[in-house]
């Protein structure tokens, strides 16, 4: 049985303003990871322009993820932070995984029907396409975890089905080649955390997102600290106290999103917050969300204004993790290539 070195793999698009949502459900377990695994961290920018992007906008944006994951406690000399375009290795491996993977696969993608909408002959073919890019950003470094939330669990279920299909379909090439019974490794998710979803703060039903038309529905990690704590403070909640077991958050979305974000912040379970906060009215509980909430992010939203002043550092910093990602990506290209039969330049 092939084994695979562990390797840790994730990747955020540059689409926007980074928020709580995205700080909680990824970057900080990304952080947490780095001291257990190797990590490989990409800013995926060419996942971004799968809709139109602003170029000067984009740029500036690839930069700000960049920022956000050194500000959050990544550290870019220990582990690699990348963006995605600077490796090619990317692109030449997707195109041959846009050969191995069926058109029937990507139809069944909930996120491309979710972003096409109604008028899907008018969505780009990248669109459609990209789970097939994301598996290759994944395998080109033979990751063997991936760190994702519950909506990108579909997508790595895809790459192993990539995978699988690739170490079938070229197993006596595989053998010929010295590479054992597989190529790829099937990649196994990790969903860590209490709060993997984070909600609106204007409608707990619905998750945190840069695309919402109020900025008082997210936390940006930009925010300074009295717009966190308004934020907070004009939440939706409802009237009743909160309640002493968790059970009794059920049908209280809003109520349940906040202990859920308070609960992540600090590090405790929401049982834990519930015991320190039941029977309390959200008069007093919001003021001590809001303190944690500045306290926590505060310190990241100034050291990422700080980075993103100095544009030319962060370029370096994805310049020397490109570098060395493409150290790691480009010897398996070449064994994928010789797995498939191209004739390459030795």
């Amino acid at each position: 049985m092939t084994e695979f070195q562990p390797r840790v793999f994730s990747g955020v698009q540059p689409t926007g303003n980074l928020h709580l949502g995205n700080y909680l459900g990824a970057i900080v377990n990304f952080v947490a990871l780095q001291q257990s695994h190797d990590c490989i961290y990409c800013v995926v920018d060419m996942h971004a322009i799968t809709v139109w992007q602003d170029p000067k906008e984009l740029s500036r944006q690839i930069r700000e993820v960049t920022a956000a994951f050194v500000a959050a406690g990544i550290d870019p000399v220990k582990h690699i932070v990348f963006n995605q375009s600077q490796v090619s290795a990317h692109a030449e491996l997707a195109w041959i995984f846009n050969c191995v993977a069926r058109i029937g696969w990507m139809n069944r993608m909930t996120q491309f029907k979710d972003k096409a909408g109604k008028d899907k002959e008018n969505a780009s073919l990248g669109l459609l396409a990209y789970p097939s890019l994301m598996a290759a950003d994944i395998l080109a470094y033979k990751a063997t975890h991936v760190p994702v939330g519950e909506d990108q669990k579909q997508h790595l279920e895809l790459t192993r089905d990539i995978a699988q299909k690739f170490n079938n379909d070229y197993a006596e090439s595989i053998a010929e080649h010295g590479f054992g019974d597989a190529f790829f490794p099937l990649t196994e998710p990790l969903i860590t955390g209490p709060a993997t979803r984070i909600m609106s703060l204007r409608d707990g039903t619905k998750k945190m997102s840069k695309s919402d038309p109020s900025d008082y529905s997210r936390i940006n990690l930009t925010d300074d600290a009295e717009a966190i704590a308004t934020k907070i403070r004009k939440a939706k909640t409802d009237a009743d106290a909160l309640p002493g077991e968790t059970d009794g958050l059920k049908g209280r979305p809003e109520a349940d999103n906040l202990v859920g974000i308070y609960a992540a912040l600090s590090g405790l379970s929401k049982q834990d917050v519930l015991n320190q906060f039941g029977g309390q009215q959200f008069s007093a509980f919001k003021p001590a969300l809001a303190d944690l909430a500045v306290e926590k992010l505060g310190p990241i939203g100034a050291e990422m204004r700080r980075l993103m002043a100095d544009p030319g550092h962060i370029d370096q910093i994805l310049a020397n993790g490109a570098l060395r990602a493409d150290a790691i990506a480009r010897p398996i290209l070449d064994g994928v290539k010789d797995v498939v039969g191209f004739i390459r330049r030795k």
